[in-house]
């Protein structure tokens, strides 16, 4: 936030802040990924994470040149479907203890339900204001 004449600007556009989100949670799934063990199934969750990790950023950039409400509304839910696989490895990660970026990863799971929330909440108002129109 700057300060303008007294009044309270936002640096950035607020549909860029989410996105500037999505891309630093991507490559925080990106080094969680790189530091797994080199076993069979650190090598598995890693490539299923850094798929699903990594897909949320450039989904809601495509979200943002949506050719109709239908086609924002299933974009959107692409990137939670993301979303939702990624909590999912991250969890794994966790009670199978393969990273020893314990806090790391309990702040990723946070920052995933908060994105969750943040598109959940998307879906319901561009549902709601298409059957308005």
């Amino acid at each position: 936030m700057m300060k303008e004449n007294g009044k309270t600007k936002k640096s950035k556009n607020r549909k860029y802040d989410l996105e500037e989100r999505l891309i630093d949670f991507a490559i925080r799934i990106i080094n969680i990924v790189e530091a797994l063990p080199n076993t069979r199934a650190g090598n598995h969750i890693g490539g299923q994470l850094v798929r699903c990790g990594t897909a949320p950023a450039p989904n809601y950039g495509e979200a943002q040149s949506a050719e109709s409400r239908n086609d924002f509304i299933h974009k959107i839910k692409i990137v939670l479907k993301e979303l939702r696989e990624t909590r999912v490895w991250l969890k794994i990660i966790q009670r199978k203890s393969l990273s020893k970026s314990t806090r790391e990863i309990e702040l990723l799971i946070a920052e995933c339900d908060e994105l969750i929330s943040i598109f959940v909440t998307s879906v319901k108002t561009a549902e709601k204001n298409k059957r308005r129109k």
